[in-house]
């Protein structure tokens, strides 16, 4: 059996217990073993890198110790997966850039808080998009992020410049996929709170498969 880390904390305005609780019994529900933790000390565990298949960080902002992050990076880039959405892994540790490099990007902004926009699906035959429409109208913080070249991109989203000018016309990567190492990630920008997976069942769907994806599951 598949073998799941996640972890949660940190700033509690994106709903870390209540979103990670809804992904947790989807992920249950795929026969899988989820081990959940609100504490980075689980990090330390001397058999993270044989016990756990996927690491589900779900920490926005807060910090890391030095040797906890050690750990992480050092069992993703030895070949255990990592996943996540929103900030609670892409806007986690706000002063670790090699955390930010193995996600493949970091949020800067959200022009206008939550707003309405859409989402435009850019690789239908990806097994994590298959299904999804290939547009879809969401009701969240649209992120902007600085985004590694080297992503690739599943869905994206293009900024109006109702909120910031500068930045009409902006096509900025959503969900993505890449590599850290041996280990393969996945990201989300899509799941603000608690709200937006029981409203937009699009968010908590990719999220589920993106999961998946990393574990050679779809």
């Amino acid at each position: 059996m598949k073998r799941i880390l996640l972890f949660r904390g940190g700033w509690d305005g994106h709903d870390p217990f209540e979103t990670s609780d809804m992904i947790i019994e989807r992920l249950r529900g795929h026969g899988l073993q989820v081990d959940v933790f609100d504490t980075q000390d689980c990090l330390l565990d001397p058999d993270l890198k044989t016990k756990y298949n996927l690491i589900i960080p779900v920490w926005t902002m807060g910090s890391i110790a030095e040797e906890a992050e050690k750990a992480l990076l050092d069992a993703i880039k030895n070949g255990l997966s990592c996943g996540g959405w929103h900030g609670g892994m892409g806007d986690a540790f706000r002063n670790n850039t090699e955390y930010q490099f193995m996600v493949g990007g970091q949020w800067v902004s959200h022009p206008g808080g939550v707003i309405d926009y859409t989402v435009e699906v850019i690789d239908k035959d990806h097994l994590i998009m298959k299904g999804i429409p290939a547009s879809f109208p969401i009701h969240i913080e649209q992120y902007y992020v600085q985004v590694d070249p080297s992503n690739s991109v599943l869905a994206t989203t293009t900024f109006s410049g109702e909120h910031a000018d500068w930045i009409n016309g902006t096509v900025m990567p959503a969900v993505w996929t890449r590599n850290y190492g041996k280990g393969k990630i996945f990201y989300s920008s899509l799941g603000h709170n608690f709200e937006d997976f029981k409203n937009t069942p699009q968010v908590s769907e990719i999220i589920t498969r993106g999961l998946l994806w990393t574990l050679d599951l779809l």
